[in-house]
């Protein structure tokens, strides 16, 4: 059987992510808290003394009394107080048909995870329907040596990293109200310059309550250029993995690169604090575009980024699709489809 743990229930949510062998910043409670875009849940499956759980947020498809489910912004996917390659196969099993009754039981359409490169969680998810190969994430091994590192950058990196530092930009940690409010206008200019959609728009007081949590680490770090609050990013760093969570530049100064002084910068304090791993992530969407080259010119390491794209009531999916007008043999890259932007389907129409 799942039990369904929701977000009001905090102490059962951390006990589960705090005796799990391995688990990321985005698994914990107050991350899921701090989200806007659901309802929050931990679903938890247990035999015996093990476990397996996994955080989603559930959300009313509009105009039904249906409900679909997704992840937070991030990598998620199954925890357990086990290794995924050793759980039995009749555990696995016995998961994926109690997790299915419950989605039945809920009236849930369909889900999708965002999954953890760093988790191997593939030995439990590839016994579900709907593991999606979504690119590569641009990975900094941290337990080489910074000279070793840095003898993989693109040849123009490193002379572009010491211009930055001749010129006078200096870096700065802060979690203070003003440098939490530079970050913010950085992001906010930058998200609005690239078109990002409402999900990935955040507040000074989302980035606030997100600073000061206690149950993940995170640092802010600010560029700047004579005083001027230029280019910002902010890491969060779990067990022995670093994550680039969000960054951005200021449109005047991107001609600077300032964000690779930071990125530099980033992989040395992931040293200081003991880490193993830094993630970059990948392009936008995970597609070889111009962020991705960016992050490659870093490292040649590269990591299989995956989804978990799960239709868990194929009729009711396909009347939604209908209901939208939308044909179901659509290419784009979309998923639940029915929530695709009349926009986007628009312009794959006009591509073919």
């Amino acid at each position: 059987m799942i039990n369904e743990i929701n977000i009001h229930q905090e102490r059962e949510w951390k006990k589960y992510v705090s005796q799990s062998l391995e688990f990321d910043s985005y698994h914990t409670w107050e991350y899921h808290n701090l989200t806007k875009d659901g309802i929050p849940v931990l679903l938890v499956y247990h035999e015996n003394n093990d476990f397996i759980a996994i955080p989603l947020l559930k959300r009313n498809i509009p105009n039904t009394d249906l409900y679909d489910m997704t992840s937070v912004y991030g990598y998620t996917g199954p925890i357990s107080n086990r290794l995924f390659t050793d759980i039995p196969t009749e555990m696995k099993e016995n998961f994926k048909r109690d997790l299915h009754q419950f989605f039945k039981k809920n009236q849930i359409v369909s889900v999708f995870s965002r999954l953890n490169p760093f988790l191997d969680q593939l030995p439990l998810m590839n016994s579900f329907n709907g593991v999606h190969d979504n690119g590569n994430s641009v990975v900094i091994n941290l337990e080489q040596s910074l000279e070793q590192q840095r003898l993989k950058y693109d040849y123009s990196l490193i002379k572009q990293i010491k211009k930055l530092k001749s010129a006078g930009f200096y870096i700065q940690e802060s979690k203070s109200p003003k440098a939490i409010r530079e970050f913010t206008e950085i992001y906010t200019e930058n998200m609005k310059r690239v078109g990002a959609s409402d999900y990935y728009m955040f507040t000074e007081e989302y980035f606030s309550n997100f600073l000061h949590s206690m149950e993940f680490h995170s640092k802010l770090f600010i560029v700047y250029h004579e005083e001027e609050a230029v280019c910002g990013g902010i890491i969060l760093f779990t067990q022995t993995i670093i994550q680039s969570h969000l960054a951005a530049t200021k449109t005047a100064y991107l001609k600077y690169s300032p964000a690779k002084f930071l990125t530099d910068e980033f992989s040395q304090i992931g040293r200081q604090l003991g880490m193993k791993f830094f993630n970059l992530g990948g392009g936008l969407g995970f597609k070889k575009d111009s962020l991705f080259d960016f992050k490659s010119s870093f490292s040649d390491i590269y990591y299989e980024y995956k989804t978990w794209r799960y239709i868990s009531d194929p009729e009711n999916y396909l009347k939604l699709l209908m209901d939208a007008n939308i044909d179901p043999d659509n290419s784009v890259d979309f998923f639940p489809l029915y929530r695709c932007p009349k926009s986007l389907i628009h312009e794959m129409e006009l591509k073919f």
